[in-house]
């Protein structure tokens, strides 16, 4: 049986790595929960040195292009990119080093609504396998729509596994962040983690939430192992509590 996996993050807002309150993020800045004296490369070292693959950089906003491209040259082919990825941009991206790139807002209209051919024009430029599908969502009713633009537009994409399926085809992963929960360290939201853990298809990492080692144990149960989850503001090396950086090696490593 899987075991869900922690997932190393390194998100940069501003030029620098922090760790924010998802939901706020907008023009004026975001609330900050954590801003390191660390460079980014320190972080991306770090994780190359434990061979913490899959994680990602995110950008948060505009002002972080050196910063990432700091990162991904600090372990080439080790994290993927996300944040204002497009197709004019995700070749360069990789050749800075990215795994994979990660998109979500290009892939929508001013409107919100879905764009397929962009989708369908990226897996063809550059392979579906080095496409990651951002699904960052916000609960809508009874049920999870994308977020995008900052997580400040609720677009017409429903999250639910018939969406998951169809969009499968254009990528090689899927990240998905609860972006109502993500930054508060108030626990996952279990009903997405629920429904995320009945797809059987390729690898979902869940963000948002994560208090410490009962958090990651709830996915792991509640999505038979089939979720991998990153660990943001609530682990030591972002400031935080909850959880220290040496107890999540030692969860991945069984």
């Amino acid at each position: 049986m899987a075991t869900t996996k922690f997932r190393p993050c390194i998100d940069l807002h501003e030029g620098k790595v922090k760790q924010i309150v998802g939901g706020t993020l907008n023009d004026d800045g975001a609330v900050e929960n954590f801003v390191s004296e660390k460079s980014p490369s320190w972080y991306a070292e770090k994780f190359a040195g434990d061979d913490l693959g899959g994680g990602h950089v995110i950008q948060l906003g505009p002002g972080n292009d050196s910063a990432a491209r700091e990162a991904l040259g600090a372990w080439r082919g080790g994290l993927q990119i996300g944040g204002g990825i497009t197709l004019e941009n995700a070749t360069s991206w990789l050749e800075a080093g990215a795994s994979e790139v990660i998109v979500t807002s290009w892939f929508f209209d001013g409107e919100g609504r879905f764009l397929a051919d962009r989708a369908e024009a990226l897996a063809r430029e550059i392979g579906a396998k080095k496409v990651v599908i951002d699904l960052s969502c916000r609960q809508v009713g009874e049920g999870w729509k994308v977020a995008m633009n900052r997580w400040q537009t609720i677009t017409e994409l429903e999250v639910d596994l018939e969406t998951i399926d169809h969009l499968s085809q254009f990528c090689g992963e899927f990240l998905i962040h609860a972006a109502d929960v993500e930054g508060k360290c108030g626990g996952v939201d279990v009903p997405l983690v629920n429904l995320l853990g009945l797809w059987e298809g390729c690898a979902i990492t869940y963000a948002g939430g994560v208090r410490g080692l009962e958090d990651l144990k709830l996915i792991n149960d509640a999505s038979g192992g089939r979720l991998d989850a990153t660990v943001g503001s609530a682990l030591d090396l972002f400031g935080g509590t909850g959880v220290s950086y040496k107890e999540l090696l030692k969860w991945n490593q069984g």
